[in-house]
């Protein structure tokens, strides 16, 4: 590794929410910071922050009876980082649905396959598969050399690109649409004709990690940010819709915002759209869509597309003054949505979040059509706005999600749960005990078990945030969720920018919390020792540190609410509880006295704090 990739990598290490936010909107990019220093101030730079630029211009011409197209790619890469790049990589996401790849071999080996993919990829013939071939790829007018590794496109440079220097790539590729297996594909089971995702050649990210140029093997996802503009030609009877703003509704034919198309005469149609500032594109298209629109006030339009089928029609007419008030909750209570529009869509083998957009499957009965409505569009906050890194942070993008989502719910539905969480901790508790549990930075594609990638990714990511709360107050952690947005949208937060920012809006040491929940399979297991008249002696017998909620009935019938600190915190969330001494970790027992002759007492009386033995919680 060059001395320069160290350094980058040592100072980005130390970023945290106290960094300045870069100027980023739907309709500007992000380019890097440059700062100068002072001996008479810090020698680190203000911002270390950088992330690269991309800007895609693409033409499609699809042709719907063999299910190929045929595309240029025209994309001005901007390196923004203090490195200089000797090589690219782009991903080629369909060629996973061949025989032989490493996506089917997986699938066909791992203990609990995923059961959309099983071994389907290893039974399609050449018609059914999905490939992306690349026959011709210049950098700044000149041909370069790449080879097709699987699902990875191995680019070497004739030129290296310097540190703020922009190159432009031009690529000639021709594809083929697979069978839908997995997200993206024809002709899905609900007879959806397209689900276009992943379905273009994408530049891998670099960042100050180096470069993500990794293999389609079952999840996760991770782009440039950039602008994009997509012309796609296809056959005229076919309804599109997706990431970005169509350019030319007349040409399409009159009436396509409002839903209702005049389509001209000829075979094809030219779709044209723009998407500013995301970081992937995805479309869909379908010779059956119905397509409504609701407005958000003060917010999107909001497009909904599904099939003509008289089973859908009343749940999907019921979901879109729901999905208002969802994007009103998730803007409210993280930020503001900040595009023009937003399509759910009918697509895809399950629910999956794209830019300006999701792919759902739509035959389901009304709670779980809203349910996944609710949590697709939520990730457009965790993992498209706040743009981690699916493969190596996945916690951040299925937990989160699944936390504001559930909450947002229970708002909705006015379910008015106690803890809208509470199946997250339910799943986390058998995670935990099941003896196959791998900690949360493992990368997505090397759990032993989806099952434990599931438990670990949703569930316990979830409980992250949830139990969050518990230990530095609810408020703070919405504050903090807020935060979050307001200085980390349009970027590629890790987990260390997320805890700084809780540390920011709370005033409290919090790296024990990130490390031992995310980086450990540590355990919390605190309990009633013994209570005896007057005195409590709780013990911790998990390795993972908690502060303490404990509430204690007398004998006279009152009731006392206790906080004991955790040391390491270097302070107290917000409560009316009576606070008393800290607890140091490394002490295995605590010990205080009351006022009052001892009824019960109760640890953590909410059932906020996840607590695996729960048995040993009250005496």
């Amino acid at each position: 590794m060059k001395k320069i990739v160290f350094f980058s990598f040592a100072l980005s290490l130390i970023v945290s929410c106290g960094a300045s936010k870069s100027t980023s909107t739907p309709n500007s990019t992000t380019t890097s910071t440059t700062t100068t220093t002072s001996t008479n101030t810090s020698i680190l730079p203000k911002n270390l922050y950088w992330q690269q630029h991309v800007d895609y211009k693409m033409e499609i011409d699809m042709d719907v009876k063999n299910h190929q197209y045929k595309g240029t790619q025209k994309l001005v890469y901007t390196n923004n980082s203090p490195d200089v790049l000797n090589k690219v990589f782009y991903h080629l996401y369909f060629n996973a649905f061949q025989p032989g790849s490493e996506m089917d071999v997986r699938s066909r080996t791992i203990a609990d396959p995923d059961g959309r993919v099983k071994d389907r990829i290893s039974k399609l013939s050449p018609s059914e598969i999905g490939y992306i071939n690349v026959t011709s790829l210049k950098q700044n007018g000149k041909k370069i050399n790449y080879e097709t590794v699987g699902t990875v496109l191995e680019v070497k440079l004739f030129r290296s690109i310097m540190p703020g220097e922009s190159v432009t790539f031009d690529m000639v590729f021709d594809a083929q649409v697979p069978v839908q297996i997995r997200r993206s594909g024809r002709n899905n089971k609900e007879g959806v004709a397209y689900s276009m995702t992943q379905w273009y050649p994408k530049l891998a990210e670099y960042d100050f990690q180096g470069w993500h140029a990794d293999p389609y093997i079952a999840r996760e996802f991770h782009g440039v940010w950039g602008d994009f503009d997509l012309k796609l030609t296809i056959d005229k009877d076919y309804m599109v819709g997706g990431t970005g703003y169509l350019q030319n509704p007349n040409q399409i034919g009159h009436g396509y915002e409002t839903g209702t198309v005049n389509r001209p005469s000829g075979d094809k149609l030219t779709w044209h759209f723009k998407a500013p500032n995301v970081h992937d594109f995805t479309w869909a298209a379908d010779k059956d869509y119905i397509h409504d629109t609701k407005q958000v006030p003060n917010g999107p339009l909001l497009h909904f597309f599904y099939k003509n089928d008289h089973e859908l029609k009343e749940n999907w007419t019921v979901l879109q003054p729901k999905t208002v008030e969802l994007m009103q909750y998730f803007s409210e209570n993280i930020g503001k949505y900040p595009y023009k529009q937003y399509s759910v869509i009918q697509g895809g083998d399950g629910g999956m979040e794209y830019a300006m957009c999701t792919l759902i499957t739509g035959k389901r009965k009304f709670e779980s059509l809203l349910g996944v409505t609710a949590h697709e569009l939520a990730h457009t906050w965790f993992q498209f706005l706040l743009a981690t890194n699916e493969g190596k942070h996945e916690w951040m993008d299925e937990g989160f999600t699944s936390y504001i989502s559930d909450h947002a719910m229970d708002a909705v539905m006015l379910y008015d749960n106690e803890n809208p969480s509470s199946r997250s901790y339910r799943s986390y508790f058998g995670l935990a005990k099941s003896g196959k549990e791998q900690p949360q930075t493992t990368h997505a594609d090397r759990y032993e078990y989806n099952a434990a990638y599931g438990a670990a990714a949703y569930s316990k990511g979830e409980v992250f945030l949830s139990q969050l709360g518990y230990v530095i107050g609810k408020e703070n952690l919405e504050n903090t969720l807020k935060l979050y947005f307001n200085k980390w949208a349009f970027k590629h937060p890790t987990p260390n920018d997320f805890i700084r920012c809780a540390e920011e809006v709370s005033e409290l040491e919090l790296d024990w919390y990130l490390m031992d929940w995310t980086q450990t399979t540590a355990t919390i297991d605190y309990g009633v020792k013994t209570v005896s008249n007057q005195e409590i002696t709780l013990e911790r017998k998990g390795l993972m540190p908690m502060p303490i909620d404990l509430k204690v009935t007398y004998k006279d019938g009152s009731t006392e609410d206790f906080y004991i600190p955790l040391q390491m915190m270097r302070g107290e969330k917000p409560t009316t509880a009576t606070i008393i001494k800290d607890w140091a970790w490394a002490y295995p027992t605590y010990s205080f006295k009351t006022t009052k002759e001892i009824k019960t007492v109760e640890i953590d009386p909410r059932n906020l704090m996840a607590d695996v033995n729960k048995e040993n919680n009250k005496k």
